[in-house]
This record gives structure tokens, C-alpha cells and sequence, in this order.
């Protein structure tokens, strides 16, 4: 009967999220995991299995050094988790820039390996290109523009979007770009709110917001951010939680009572059902 029942829930696809612009703001977090997937996937539309993965579960400085296998393993383990969401993965830096053919043969095994429904790439000046070449071919894609990540070397830092004329319009006629070029919907991060606004009123995608006010269509956040797992979070997140601290708390609670024997006790412990020796 479970089996029956997983089979008939029907997860949130492409078009819809594309239908939604405009309408009932998009509802987006990164999950990284099994077991978070299944907590997540009843509150949102989309799950984003990002390459953030490398800083929040790997420890890397940033997300240069993720690999196309990590992002498999991670896309696998969420799709086991997610019934309902929509599952995007990200492309990793080095994946996708080469030539539309290098992004189609690495976007294509990201698919028929995870099972996930789209991927996701950062839309740098010349990916309107991939784009088309992937969405002709049977791949839906999620673009990225304003703060990029994979960036980081270029730009020095994680720096915001948009402070610049020239800047404004690049980062304006890339979301255009990658729009037209057939994404079904764009992540807009790191951007004022006049250009968050701008962009999400000059496409006909849904933007998803990451630090880009709440002018656009959707919203997504790092998962771990917003539970409060780190002492630092950027300015543009809202703790929820304060898991840090409450796990904190319980381990610390666990390992005093191990100093102290009170663990295990009576009740986690196994007994003889009768005597010894007899």
C-alpha cells in the first residue's frame, strides 16, 4: 500500500513552476540529504540540491571545488528523500562552461543518475547558448545570475550585484538571456531591489530570490542557514531555529551523563531473559 501511494503523489514539475509568475510566490530550499529531503518536501515546491553542499557538509571555502560525483551522490540521496518537491541539482564549476556539448553530456548523466527532474547553472555571459542547446534536448533548465558563486576567483570575494551601471544592465541582460533562451525559472542573488524588481518584470520566468528582496517570484535560502547551524549567517537570511546551539546542548547533556553513568540506564539497556547459568 506504501508503494501504491508514493506512486500516486505527483511531483511539482517545470511548467508549473513557470505558471506560478506572478502568483503565489515560489517556495525554494537547499537539501543536501535523505533525511532532510523528506522533512523539507512537504513545505516546498522546489529543493535545490546546490553546490553550497561543499561549504555546508564538506567544509570547503567555497564552491569551486565541488565535484559532478559529489553533486550525484547528494542528488541521489534527496531524491530518495523528496516525494512531492521538484529536485534541482546544480552544475558544478567545470561541468558546463567548455561548450553546450560538455553541459549536455554531464547534464544528461546528472539525470539518469540521480533521477532529479532539472539542473541548475550559473548564467555567465555566454550560457545563453547552453541553455537553448540543453532545453532542445530534453533538459529543463534553472539559470542563476547576480551573485554567482563559481565566480569567486573573479570577483575576489562574495561580493553583491548591480552597484554599477554597467553592472546593472550585464546582470539585467543575462536573467533576459537566459530567459528567452528557454529557462523555466532564474535565481536572482545578491541584487538591490530595484534590479531584483527590474529583472523579475523584464522576464517571463518566475526569479527566485537569494538575497534579492521580496520583489521576486519565489524565495529560496541554504537550508542550514536558516536553522541557525552556523555562528554566521549572511545579512539577507532570518534565523528560524537555533539548531547550533539546541544540538549543542543535547550532546554536552549526553556526554555528562556518560561521565557520569547515568547512560545507559534501566530502560536503554538489554536484559537477560533468565538467569546466567541457567
Amino acid at each position: 500500500m506504501s508503494s501504491q501511494r508514493e506512486q500516486s503523489i505527483r511531483r511539482v514539475s517545470a511548467p508549473e513552476i513557470t505558471t506560478r509568475k506572478g502568483g503565489e510566490p515560489v517556495v525554494c530550499l537547499t537539501a543536501y540529504t535523505a533525511p532532510m529531503a523528506e522533512m523539507l518536501d512537504a513545505h516546498c515546491d522546489l529543493l535545490l540540491v546546490g553546490d553550497s553542499v561543499g561549504m555546508v557538509l564538506h567544509g570547503l571555502p567555497d564552491t569551486v571545488g565541488v565535484t559532478l560525483d559529489m553533486m550525484i551522490l547528494h542528488g541521489q540521496a534527496v531524491m530518495r528523500g523528496a516525494r512531492r518537491a521538484m529536485v534541482v541539482v546544480d552544475m558544478p564549476f567545470g561541468s558546463y562552461e567548455s561548450s553546450p556539448e560538455q553541459a549536455f553530456a554531464n547534464a544528461s548523466r546528472v539525470l539518469k543518475e540521480t533521477g532529479c527532474q532539472a539542473i541548475k547553472l550559473e548564467s555567465g555571459p555566454m550560457i545563453a547558448e547552453t541553455v537553448a542547446f540543453l532545453v532542445r534536448r530534453g533538459i529543463p533548465v534553472m539559470g542563476h545570475v547576480g551573485l554567482r558563486p563559481q565566480a569567486v576567483n573573479v570577483d575576489g570575494a562574495f561580493k553583491a550585484k548591480g552597484k554599477t551601471e554597467d553592472e546593472r544592465l550585464r546582470v539585467l541582460a543575462e536573467a533576459e538571456a537566459t530567459a528567452d533562451a528557454g529557462a523555466f525559472a532564474v535565481v536572482v542573488e545578491g541584487v538591490a531591489e530595484g534590479l531584483a524588481r527590474e529583472i523579475t518584470e523584464a522576464i517571463h520566468v518566475p526569479t527566485i530570490g537569494i538575497g534579492a528582496s521580496a520583489a521576486c517570484d519565489g524565495q529560496i535560502l541554504v537550508t542550514d542557514d536558516m536553522l541557525g547551524m552556523f555562528d554566521w549567517t549572511p545579512r539577507f537570511v532570518r534565523r528560524y531555529a537555533d539548531l547550533k546551539g539546541e544540538i549543542g546542548s543535547a550532546v554536552g547533556a549526553w556526554a555528562a551523563d556518560v561521565r557520569a553513568r547515568r547512560f545507559p540506564g534501566e530502560a536503554e539497556t538489554y536484559w537477560s531473559k533468565r538467569p546466567v547459568g541457567g
